[in-house]
């Protein structure tokens, strides 16, 4: 056995069972199924590989859908960020932004690509009442065993011991040594002559190019090849009709008359970092003016309580290691700063492998903009900037693709992305799912039928078990425990999180 003060790894309930929901797709009152458990706190890798297997994350509590229950089935997706090219709708939206922001010109009409952006239902099936539910009675599980067990051994070493497990919003969730708290800000690309990237090519105006093709046209049919004294240029070393990478059409250069400013901020999820909590109000009256316009929610489930649980509290312990991204790993929001104030939050988590979408929400003023689409590219931009210095870190997740629901296949627009098989946890190219997705709601995508979970519990013994305040292998627990059900809960813990993560992860026992 060991000591739990030792060591600070992820600590979680499980929920014996599936939890029925009223599906948010197709509107069935009780057809969403899924499992759960709630977790007090969680590291990065823990995470990446629960999302590598289907789970996902809503505040604290962190489900998978039952994928051959569940009359929507919720396939988790990703987008390989490194090869990915914009679509000419993806384009179109870029451009928009650009004319507003260097011109104030305002956009009629949607983009075809622009998506139904997630709603609630989309974590968790919009059961805020539940995870806030679960949010009190999970602590007070937890530390009404803690206190149990600390009676027995004493007052003195009471706050010590307790410290060390109990979670909550108010805990200090420092990025890393020597790092602000702000630690990474995009902004728009430098204007002329102030940091402009020498680089890049000068911006050229569309009426010069327009005189250089009419001077070449000329000189072409011209039988001496042109004027006297002309020379005509030498092919270029890139073909002219080479398209545009997704950085160049998001960091455009803009005129020094610019009409608005936009400035995207990272911002750690922390009730102690100053940033966050100085933006608390601002960011809070934008997700209620979003929830009631976009989703019509009324006012009294747009409260305080239901926006801290949802988006303002994360299990995921912050980790800065030497080779990963400045910003260092765990929760942020992306705040998109449109003169001075905030137009839109994108709520991201940062993994090793990969960046996570969690929420977006925006000022319905600025639906002209498509900013779901925007920030989308913009997120994919970010992950691609993590990748420079963190190697592995390569993947946007955009969380779950329903292709059972037309308004969210948008998610599979973004190319190349992949599946993934929800019975073998491998990515497959969302080409060759779609048509097996036509056929039936649910599908293995994985064509080898031999071919089973790498990953899945080969010795649930070796599971690791937080039991009055000591960590012990599932294999000794059992000896001492004989409560009705109590293995059958853990094998099908054990068979959900997988070999690694059981191994890694406590499983609170009460």
């Amino acid at each position: 056995m060991a000591s739990c003060a030792a060591l600070s790894p992820s600590l979680v309930e499980y929920f014996e069972g599936e939890d029925f929901y009223r599906c948010g797709y197709c509107k069935n009152e009780s057809g969403s199924r899924s499992h759960g458990m709630w977790a007090h706190s969680m590291t990065v890798q823990d995470y990446q590989d629960l999302i590598d297997r289907g789970w996902r994350r809503s505040g604290r509590y962190v489900y998978k859908p039952v994928m051959n229950q569940t009359c929507c089935p919720q396939y988790t997706i990703r987008c390989r960020s490194l090869q990915f090219q914009p679509s000419k709708s993806h384009k179109k939206v870029l451009k928009k932004m650009l004319k507003f922001l260097a011109k104030g010109e305002i956009s009629k009409g949607n983009c075809e690509d622009e998506p139904m952006e997630p709603s609630m239902e989309d974590a968790v099936a919009g059961d805020m009442a539940l995870i806030n539910k679960l949010d009190l009675q999970c602590d007070l599980n937890l530390q009404e065993s803690l206190e149990r067990e600390v009676k027995k051994k004493g007052k003195s070493t009471k706050k010590e011991e307790s410290n060390e497990f109990i979670q909550s919003q108010d805990k200090n969730e420092e990025l890393g040594s020597g790092e602000p708290s702000h630690a990474v800000d995009v902004h728009t690309a430098p204007k002329p002559g102030k940091g402009a990237d020498l680089s890049k090519p000068p911006c050229r105006k569309a009426k010069e190019i327009r005189k250089e093709r009419k001077r070449l046209k000329l000189m072409q049919q011209s039988p001496a090849g042109g004027p006297e004294g002309f020379q005509a240029p030498r092919e270029p070393k890139t073909k002219p009709n080479q398209p545009k990478s997704l950085e160049e059409l998001i960091f455009e250069s803009l005129p020094e008359d610019a009409s608005h400013k936009l400035e995207v901020r990272l911002v750690p999820v922390s009730f102690e970092d100053p940033e966050f909590k100085s933006s608390l109000s601002q960011s809070f009256s934008l997700y209620v003016k979003y929830q009631m316009a976009i989703h019509q929610d009324p006012p009294e489930e747009c409260g305080k309580t239901e926006f801290t649980g949802f988006l303002c509290t994360s299990p995921l312990e912050p980790e800065n290691p030497p080779n990963g991204p400045d910003c260092g790993y765990g929760s942020f929001h992306q705040q998109y700063w449109l003169d001075g104030k905030i137009i839109a939050v994108g709520v991201i988590d940062i993994l090793p492998y990969c960046v996570s979408s969690v929420y977006l929400y925006y000022d319905p003023d600025y639906s002209f903009l498509s900013l779901g689409v925007y920030s989308a590219l913009r997120e994919i931009a970010f992950t691609r900037q993590l990748h420079e210095k963190a190697s592995q870190l390569s993947y946007y997740y955009m969380g779950f693709y329903i292709h059972s629901c037309p308004k969210m296949r948008y998610k599979g627009h973004y190319r190349p992305s992949d599946l993934l098989c929800p019975e073998t946890y491998v990515w497959v190219p969302i080409e060759q799912c779609l048509p097996s997705l036509e056929n039936s709601k649910y599908c293995r995508f994985n064509q080898d039928p031999e071919a089973a979970d790498e990953g899945r519990s080969r010795d649930p013994d070796r599971l690791q078990v937080l039991y009055k305040k000591a960590i012990l292998p599932y294999g000794v627990f059992k000896q001492q425990q004989r409560e009705p059900g109590e293995e059958a809960a853990v094998l099908q813990y054990a068979s959900l999180v997988g070999q690694a993560c059981s191994e890694r992860m406590l499983l609170f026992r009460n």
